[in-house]
């Protein structure tokens, strides 16, 4: 498990995608300038890495156009660790050239979904992945790269993924090279018996190389599979700002876990997360004003927090939102 610097204190590192995840599947752009308030919002709630953008031609993701610009602005953040997604070596260049601080690689569980989402087979994305991390060796030795599979529980174009599969493929990436990998229920197919199951067993095979777990809600049982993940021993979690969210490949895979639920879960349990939930909340208004018609999930934003709450982290503010 990699942890930006200064991260020790809290349990668990929650790593918000809202940036990168929940807005390429809008047909909104939201503007450059809102981006940047949202960012330092998240910033300012405790978040200590965030995926910002992700570095693809912006013919083909025109709300990514402003990714080397994001990473600037985010980059001036303190302590902030600014993730970005690459697909690719040309997408990596441009991530280091712009300062990004990590990058991040998604790499299929089946074989139809590699090609629906990168063109590329999953052996030839394992290669990919290897070119990568050479060139970062190369040029900037300091940034660790992860690289996550995508439809690890499951596919909606192939349906159900090998396990077998899934955790020859998180092994052939450690010996790539890569600093970690973890597992992504893209499609939110997976439960918890299964996510327990698969997690252990990865674990198992390449140890304290583990990634973080990257879980969607499409079908109600995203806290229930990051509890599960969590259980097996991941101690990093993905999760987007309102839920937004989803993979363009995966029709009505909508919904990533709601970073502000996840908080309040963890904090309840006992568990620091550094992140305080109430100004999480609080922070939705700038999706709400900027993102008109978009959709925003979330439990706690309706309920407020409990009466007597005490969240877990030192310092994390609480009340109701």
């Amino acid at each position: 498990m990699v942890l930006p610097d200064g991260a020790s204190s809290p349990d668990i590192l929650i790593s918000e995608c809202g940036p990168r995840d929940g807005l390429q599947i809008l047909s909104q752009i939201m503007p450059t300038e809102a981006k940047k308030r949202w960012i330092a919002a998240l910033h300012a709630a405790g978040l200590r890495e965030i995926e910002v953008c992700s570095f693809v031609p912006a013919k083909l993701m025109p709300q990514m156009a402003d990714a080397a610009e994001i990473v600037a602005f985010a980059s001036t953040l303190p302590g902030l660790t600014v993730l970005a997604l690459v697909p690719n070596l040309r997408g990596a260049e441009a991530a280091l050239a712009a300062g990004a601080h990590k990058l991040t690689i998604p790499v299929s569980g089946s074989e139809e979904h590699s090609l629906a989402n990168v063109r590329r087979t999953r052996a030839e994305m394992v290669e990919e992945v290897r070119r990568i991390v050479d060139y970062r060796n190369a040029h900037a030795p300091h940034v660790p790269v992860e690289a996550n599979i995508s439809v690890a529980f499951g596919c909606t174009i192939a349906g159900p993924v090998s396990e077998d599969e899934v955790t020859r493929l998180c092994v052939s990436l450690v010996e790539a090279g890569v600093d970690d990998s973890g597992l992504s229920d893209t499609t939110g197919m997976g439960n918890p018996v299964q996510v327990k199951r698969l997690f252990t067993r990865v674990i198992g095979e390449i140890g304290e190389k583990i990634g973080a777990a990257h879980m969607h809600n499409t079908r109600g049982l995203g806290l229930a599979n990051v509890l599960a993940a969590y259980e097996a021993g991941v101690r990093i979690f993905d999760s987007s700002h309102a839920g937004l969210g989803g993979c363009p490949h995966a029709p009505g895979a909508s919904g990533n876990v709601v970073t502000e639920d996840l908080v309040f879960m963890f904090e309840a349990m006992g568990v620091k997360t550094g992140v305080d939930a109430a100004s999480l909340v609080r922070s939705r208004a700038i999706l709400s004003e900027t993102l008109p018609g978009a959709e925003l999930y979330g439990m706690l934003a309706g309920a407020g927090l409990p009466k007597g709450y005490r969240p877990a982290s030192p310092g994390v503010m609480h009340g109701q939102p």
